[in-house]
């Protein structure tokens, strides 16, 4: 039984009116908010360097340095030059890199034969990284004739001009052993041929390569943010575009298809790209994958970001951090990013 004595009288203001108790507030998400050190803390989402792999574009020369005046900051190098800039990354923590070729002058031909050239931008970029940074780097390669081909299309073209699917399978696997024969680690075909990956697995076993892994754009959309990339590549298709082999941008259950597909072929990691206009399908893959999922930070957004920069209608640096833990928010371990190196130099990252 309550004692009526212990109940208290509720404390009057000074007109006399009762004022109520208002309960104490228990949750207060801001409290692990209120410093730098807290945020840190609790933080749920970090991006660290080792997450980070840097495209480069290789010229089929020595040396040679050619800038790309869509892609602030961003240089087609000789092999010479890659070297000394993979180096420098290095020291940043930037242990992975993604090589593209460019095409010597009067070497581009129908059926793209030289991609899969041993003396090839890439090829002798390859050779001379793992000479010299031995297994310190992670060395990728992306797979696929558009740079090569005198059409620039991904894939062998018939008579009526479509592109002709299965012939184009022994071509890009031809490229993706060559690539293993000078040491790549991983191959990366982005061409978005059926049965890629298969083709690319079963070639490189039969020639010995079966530690090469193979990171396959697994859901690669056709995209308005890949212009820079074409003009970095002179890889632009010079007739019709490529929408009837890279994905629909409404599309997801198909880029869950193509994954599904692309695991069952050998895959050993799977991409999406772009990565920030598909944070859904990224995450939608994360669930699905049980293989580490990559997301390409594209030329696209890069140059956005570096042309809103330059005009002072944005601040690039937490930009950029915003997007890449977005990205990793989303589910990617892996991050394709042309940021990388400008990211890690400027501490724009918190500490993984």
């Amino acid at each position: 039984m309550i004692d009526e004595t212990t109940i208290k009288e509720p404390p009057r203001s000074a007109e006399g009116l009762d004022t109520a108790v208002a309960p104490p507030l228990l949750h207060r998400p801001r409290r692990t908010r209120r410093t730098a050190a807290l945020r840190e803390l609790v933080a749920e989402t970090v991006v660290p360097a080792s997450s980070l792999v840097q495209p480069h574009f290789v010229l089929p020369a020595e040396r040679g340095r050619e800038e790309i005046p869509s892609m602030p900051g961003i240089e087609r190098l000789g092999v010479e030059g890659l070297l000394h800039r993979v180096e420098a990354d290095l020291g940043l923590g930037l242990r992975s890199v993604l090589l593209f070729g460019i095409a010597a002058a009067g070497t581009k031909d129908h059926e793209g034969r030289a991609a899969a050239d041993a003396g090839g931008a890439v090829q002798r970029a390859v050779s001379r990284l793992r000479a010299a940074f031995g297994k310190d780097l992670v060395v990728m390669t992306d797979v696929c004739l558009c740079a090569y081909t005198e059409h620039g299309h991904c894939g062998l073209l018939s008579a009526d001009g479509e592109v002709d699917n299965d012939p184009s399978l022994a071509r890009l696997a031809a490229a993706a052993v060559s690539h293993a024969g000078a040491g790549a680690d991983i191959v990366a075909p982005s061409d978005m041929m059926d049965g890629r990956v298969a083709a690319l697995r079963q070639a490189l076993d039969v020639n010995g390569f079966e530690s090469v892994g193979i990171l396959s754009y697994a859901a690669k959309y056709a995209s308005a943010y890949y212009g820079p990339f074409r003009d970095a590549a002179a890889s632009a298709p010079g007739c019709g575009d490529r929408r009837g082999y890279q994905m629909d941008s409404r599309n997801v259950r198909e880029a869950l298809r193509e994954v599904t597909l692309d695991l069952e072929e050998g895959a050993d990691l799977v991409m999406v790209k772009p990565g920030l206009p598909y944070l859904d399908v990224v995450r939608r893959v994360a669930d699905l994958s049980p293989v580490p999922v990559a997301a390409y930070n594209v030329s696209g957004e890069f140059s956005s970001v570096k042309a809103a920069a330059a005009r002072g209608w944005l601040d690039e640096a937490s930009v950029v951090r915003e997007n890449l833990v977005a990205l990793r928010r989303a589910g990617a371990e892996i991050l394709v990013t042309y940021h990388g190196r400008e990211a890690l130099a400027g501490g724009w990252l918190e500490r993984a």
